[in-house]
């Protein structure tokens, strides 16, 4: 099968497209034919080498995909041949053997059904966003009906998944990006107010958004940035969960102390297996009844995955990039 295999840690021209044997599945596996791949920033960290984890080498990047079982296990149950599924949860990236291929073997816990109603594509772009945004929303900053919420940076895979989730789930949503572009994007998937962030008073257009109040969760994309921002605008007993940051921050902690607040963190790896479960059962009914759909920025050919590992890194994302093996 063609596979990308990295064999060296490097920038985005150690990932090659290469023949390489195709996977077996053990009794407890399951092998998924790939149609789509999902293109997430921890999988530019984990081929650079920065990640704080490391595959041995050489791997196959790449932790989220979707696509049709091909074959299953003796031992697997309520897994057949022909389904459609797409994949989440620890095992891919890590071990060596990711989705970036043609094919790939599968624990069944990190398999879920993809409804009808969703392309590969979508089902590629849910494993690391939404669990992300799901974990970031309701495990840890505790979001309930009728609170208001910030994504600071909401037209990327995370943004979109948190706005849309937030939306379903009864929270007055306020989005920010950086286009026209990406915030008609965010109003179509649920925001009720949007704000330019290069824009020098945003942030003023946000308190008045809330009549002076604040608001009650931040769901911060940009750390390094924004963090000191986030805390100005809380709201009593305000929460700020950081799910991206790319250096240090100076902050005033007195803008937490006078408000009873807290700065969370959140990372896709310190998902149990469990929560993985809960997870994606409320994403799978948001498919059903469609409260929730991934927008796909680009579907960009396999052997191309140089460029999407360019591309998402760059500011302006309007949705989730995926390759097409």
């Amino acid at each position: 099968m063609h596979a990308i295999l990295v064999r060296e840690f490097g920038g985005p021209d150690v990932l090659r497209l290469e023949d390489v044997p195709d996977p077996r599945p053990g009794p407890s596996d399951v092998l998924v034919r790939i149609r789509a791949a999902g293109v997430n920033p921890v999988d530019v960290y984990v081929v650079t080498g920065t990640y704080a984890r490391k595959p041995p080498l050489p791997f196959i990047p790449g932790s989220d995909g979707a696509g049709e079982v091909e074959e299953v296990g003796a031992e697997v149950k309520g897994v057949a041949p022909g389904n459609r599924v797409y994949i989440a949860g620890h095992g891919s990236t890590l071990s060596g053997a990711g989705t970036y291929a043609e094919r790939v073997v599968c624990t069944p816990a990190q398999l879920h059904r993809l409804p009808a109603r969703a392309t590969f594509a979508q089902g590629a772009a849910l494993g690391v966003p939404y669990t992300t945004a799901y974990r970031a929303l309701f495990h840890r900053a505790a979001a309930r009906p009728g609170e208001t919420v910030l994504v600071h940076g909401a037209t990327g895979g995370v943004g979109i998944a948190a706005v849309q989730l937030a939306h379903a789930h009864g929270l007055r949503v306020i989005g920010t990006g950086g286009t026209d572009r990406g915030l008609d994007l965010v109003r179509a998937q649920g925001a009720d107010v949007v704000a330019n962030h290069h824009a020098p008073n945003y942030l003023d257009e946000i308190k008045q958004a809330t009549h002076g109040r604040g608001v009650d969760v931040v769901i911060e994309m940009a750390a390094h940035i924004n963090l000191d921002k986030d805390l100005s605008l809380l709201a009593p007993r305000g929460r700020v969960v950081v799910v991206g940051n790319r250096g240090r921050v100076e902050i005033d902690p007195r803008q937490v102390m006078g408000r009873d607040g807290a700065i969370l963190g959140v990372t896709y790896f310190n998902v149990s297996e469990a929560d993985f479960a809960s997870i994606h059962a409320a994403l799978v009914a948001g498919l059903d009844n469609g409260t929730l759909a991934p927008v796909i920025a680009q579907e960009i050919p396999l052997a191309d995955a140089g460029r999407a590992h360019t591309a998402v890194m760059e500011s302006g994302a309007l949705g989730k990039l995926v390759l097409i093996p």
